[in-house]
């Protein structure tokens, strides 16, 4: 899973990882505050309260729990889940009746990919009670013509891309620097000399792979188209995947915020965030789980997005998952994303 822990190297007694799970679920459950007496009491631990506070207080050292208020009792951080999720939670199987709802309704409400796609986005969403989204399956391949990168102000550039269904592209890019014409001009000529013909999505790779070849004579060159390439070709359309079910994160007290709400729907929205997450899954085996900062976007920084990847053959073709607090039942979540990615396949792929 994305973000693997390693708290457990800080050398964790049993007795404190019980107490952490017991308060995480606890926490998930109620969206409460927990103290001690009730650590005691679910633990199922013959401790006393003193002895528990004490646990608390070097889980809260160690930064896997917060006290909001004085006295209030603790709340899991986001280093407390994640360590809850890799090592203390257990999954449970979906129940039989879950795996034939999803079967049945992804086979009844759809009978194009589209409808397949839209259909899984929608029953996430219902399942879950959290934001599904699905992204759409790759599109046939495309192929590079010609590229053409022009300096823009503030360290923006214009790219061109011209592919081989003759389809005109412009794009507006962000960069690290600023560069000058010239080395635009020589970025644009190393990839259309050296990659003209060949799909786009593995230009990248082909420049990074090239980069490590010639780095010593071509440092400069390549450096700059690798970092121009790097962005001109992970944008995807504006319809890339289907988002259902955003309204279900009003229902979590944490995210009453309205001030954040504004801005997580505004990532729905402008969706750039969001893919650029999804296509850092799409490479990746199985579920895939990012807490608060580690999806790298501040807007997420209080939600958990919870992805899988689902195939069509032995192709992985999009990424499906459900974006929540990060207070959610990854126990349930969890199997639910990644069955909802293999059915999702198998139907894309009986179509």
């Amino acid at each position: 899973m994305a973000g693997q822990s390693t708290e457990l190297e800080h050398g964790l007694s049993e007795r404190a990882q019980t107490l952490l799970k017991t308060l995480v679920e606890r926490y998930i459950r109620e969206g409460q505050p927990v103290g001690s007496r009730t650590l005691a009491r679910d633990s199922k631990l013959d401790l006393s309260p003193a002895t528990i506070r004490n646990v608390m207080a070097d889980l809260e050292e160690l930064g896997l729990v917060a006290s909001p208020h004085t006295s209030a009792g603790r709340v899991p951080t986001a280093r407390g889940y994640r360590l809850f999720v890799d090592s203390l939670l257990t999954v449970k199987p979906l129940r039989p009746a879950t795996v034939s709802r999803l079967k049945r309704e992804l086979g009844e409400r759809a009978e194009t990919p589209g409808e397949v796609i839209e259909s899984a986005s929608s029953l996430l969403s219902a399942i879950t009670r959290l934001a599904g989204v699905v992204m759409l399956p790759r599109a046939e391949q495309v192929t590079l013509r010609q590229v053409e990168f022009l300096p823009l102000s503030g360290n923006r550039v214009l790219v061109i891309l011209v592919t081989n269904n003759a389809e005109v592209q412009n794009r507006i890019i962000h960069t690290g620097r600023a560069y000058s014409a010239a080395e635009l001009e020589a970025a644009a000529n190393y990839i259309n000399r050296e990659f003209a013909g060949r799909d786009l999505r593995g230009i990248r790779e082909a420049v990074a792979a090239a980069m490590a070849r010639a780095r010593d004579d071509m440092g400069r060159i390549m450096e700059t188209a690798l970092a121009v390439a790097d962005r001109a070709f992970e944008g995807r359309r504006d319809d890339d995947f289907v988002l259902a079910g955003q309204n279900h994160l009003l229902e979590y007290q944490e995210m009453a915020d309205i001030e954040r709400l504004r801005r997580l729907f505004e990532a729905f929205n402008t969706k750039r965030d969001i893919l650029h997450l999804l296509d850092q899954s799409i490479d990746a085996e199985g579920v895939q789980i990012f807490i608060g900062q580690e999806s790298g976007y501040e807007v997420l920084d209080s939600c958990s997005v919870v992805t899988s990847p689902y195939r069509v053959g032995d192709q992985v073709v999009g990424v499906l998952g459900v974006i929540g607090p990060t207070r959610m039942a990854y126990d349930r979540v969890i199997p639910i994303v990644d069955v909802t990615a293999r059915l999702l396949g198998a139907a894309l792929s009986s179509e």
